[in-house]
């Protein structure tokens, strides 16, 4: 099933978007999965999640947090993902820090990160299928003007695989990164995907009409709700 939300701006986009991950999370019992997403968007739902108004309707100490993709970088570097979404969200409500599934980039090379966190996420899955109950309760995702999400890139080879939960890439910028694969972004009962600004209404408009591209790749399947502000709405 898929949704689409309108809203007059990028702060309404977080605000509807917080609201609607608080509801997803409070409705759903026992130990839940939230994969988390980079990106300037999604960083304005972080402090939205973060008021008081939110964080008296969840129980946080039984979420666990992993993130869709990460650069390979210190976690106190402002690029990480990770860190990014600590100093934002995570270091605000009283989340465990065993519950933060951080991708490991102190490792000596990107192959190593992606392997290791691939084995934290089927340690927590319990098992090494995506067969069955899902990997993630929700996961939250963002889309580049390219049709990109995670770090799955147009015409990215990491877009063919099957078989690994975690592969490491290259932006295009040449930055080295780790991100889980369509199989493992797939596994989720709900996703979110967050879209703002002017310069994603091509590419929205593209993405509605069918066109396969990364985040279409990832979003086929399961629930899907969009929260994309005016500017980004593709014309009618």
């Amino acid at each position: 099933m898929t949704g689409r939300r309108k809203l007059d701006s990028p702060q309404a986009v977080a605000e509807a978007a917080a609201h609607w991950i608080v509801e997803q999370l409070a409705q759903r019992d026992g130990r839940l999965s939230v994969c988390l997403s980079g990106g300037t968007t999604p960083r304005r739902a972080y402090k939205v999640l973060r008021s008081p108004e939110l964080q008296d309707r969840v129980s946080w100490d039984r979420i666990h947090w992993f993130w869709g993709d990460e650069r390979v970088v210190p976690s106190d570097d402002p690029r990480s993902n990770a860190g990014t979404a600590c100093r934002d969200f995570l270091d605000h409500i009283p989340a465990p820090p065993e519950n933060l599934h951080v991708v490991p980039t102190h490792l000596p090379s990107r192959d190593a990160v992606a392997a290791a966190y691939e084995e934290d996420l089927k340690n927590f899955h319990g098992g090494a299928s995506l067969e069955g109950k899902p990997l993630f309760d929700l996961i939250l995702l963002g889309v580049g003007t390219d049709g990109h999400t995670a770090s799955l890139f147009p015409g990215s080879a990491v877009l063919d695989e099957q078989e690994k939960w975690v592969a490491a890439t290259d932006a295009p910028d040449g930055q080295s990164r780790v991100t889980l694969t369509v199989p493992a972004l797939r596994s989720r009962r709900a996703a979110a995907v967050l879209a703002t600004g002017q310069e994603k209404r091509e590419i929205l408009a593209r993405i509605f009409a069918g066109e396969e591209l990364p985040v279409t790749q990832v979003a086929a399947g399961g629930e899907v709700q969009w929260f994309i502000d005016d500017a980004a709405w593709p014309e009618d």
